[in-house]
């Protein structure tokens, strides 16, 4: 049997999902161990892909300081423990992580028990976990590292079907991601007025926390913007955009990548080990991309992108990313399933 973990954003849910979906498509269903205090459930509660779901009380240890990280660390370790005896109930023969606080308990099991263990770590700065458990892992893929089994990001497959070329800015989409960001928020309203006398339509994903103050402000200034919180199937968004204004998670970054959507990323100035920065300069140093720091974000860094001729960016954008990079991560995992 094969166990999926890691989560608690969506960043890190999104490449369960893929190597899910890539199993599935081989007939395969894995099992998946999760946290209770991140989105996990909302992503995976109800999904028949799986043969079962576990989900435990685990939380983050980055940002924790003293007495909190103290008490953060003993409590992964008492999951870890939990998820050793649910590793051997059920027979697991391969884990793969995802990286984040969700994988914690699993990964750190699948180790201490000698499980195959195959990390995909999501940035271009390595996350703490995924760096700790790399020499434990029996491989190790990430879209920035040149010695990767597979360079290509594991994205869902219709991201890649959705695909189209994109030319002249008629459409732009504003993701702070799941939960939202206020700087992107503060931003599209700057800038909605604008865009919506230029003729340019607006796509507003805006998060759960702020998206009664984006409702009143669209209602207000009569702009028919097409405003979510949340969206489970963003890619239905994606393709009516020709321009997207987000953060820099790298699971974003390919699938807008994957997509032919270019991109202005504005990094969430927080991340650790500054990543969303290190990602989005991925592709703005090719020059595919633009990124800005959220403390520069001004309404003059739009304006001037918005008469530019997308579509040379937006074919060599599609060519950064290939479809096969879940289907490797899963191939690997049956392998190791009949050979562990």
């Amino acid at each position: 049997m094969i166990l999926l973990t890691g989560g608690g954003t969506g960043g890190h849910l999104a490449v369960v999902a893929a190597i899910k979906e890539a199993l599935n498509a081989k007939g395969f269903k894995p099992f998946y161990i999760g946290s209770e205090n991140g989105q996990d459930r909302a992503w995976f509660g109800k999904d028949s892909g799986f043969i079962d779901k576990i989900f435990l009380p685990s939380a983050g240890v980055v940002n924790r300081r003293g007495i909190g990280k103290l008490f953060a660390l003993s409590k992964i370790a008492r999951l870890a423990l939990k998820a050793r005896k649910s590793l051997k109930v059920l027979g697991i023969k391969a884990v793969f992580s995802a990286g984040g606080y969700s994988a914690a308990p699993a990964a750190i099991a699948a180790a201490s028990l000698k499980i195959p263990l195959v990390i995909h770590e999501q940035n271009a700065v390595e996350g703490e976990l995924n760096r700790r458990l790399k020499s434990f892992c029996a491989a190790f893929f990430s879209s920035f590292d040149p010695e990767s089994p597979c360079g290509d990001y594991p994205v869902k497959r219709i991201f890649f079907e959705k695909a189209r070329a994109r030319s002249r800015i008629k459409c732009v989409i504003f993701l702070g991601g799941s939960q939202g960001a206020s700087a992107i928020n503060n931003f599209a309203m700057n800038v909605a007025p604008s865009l919506d006398k230029r003729g340019i339509k607006i796509i507003h994903q805006c998060g759960n926390a702020e998206f009664d103050l984006i409702d009143r402000f669209y209602e207000q200034n009569d702009i028919n913007a097409d405003r979510f919180a949340f969206e489970p199937n963003l890619v239905e968004k994606l393709i009516k955009a020709d321009f997207a204004v987000a953060r820099s998670g790298a699971g974003t970054l390919f699938e807008l990548a994957a997509n032919g959507l270019p991109a202005l990323f504005v990094p969430y100035p927080f991340a650790a080990g500054n990543h969303q920065m290190a990602n989005a300069k991925f592709l703005s140093d090719r020059e595919l991309s633009w990124c800005v720091e959220e403390s520069r974000l001004s309404s003059e860094v739009l304006d001037n992108i918005l008469p530019i001729d997308l579509s040379e960016i937006s074919t060599q954008l599609a060519k950064q990313i290939h479809s096969g990079g879940a289907h490797a991560i899963a191939e690997r995992l049956l392998i190791l399933r009949k050979t562990s």
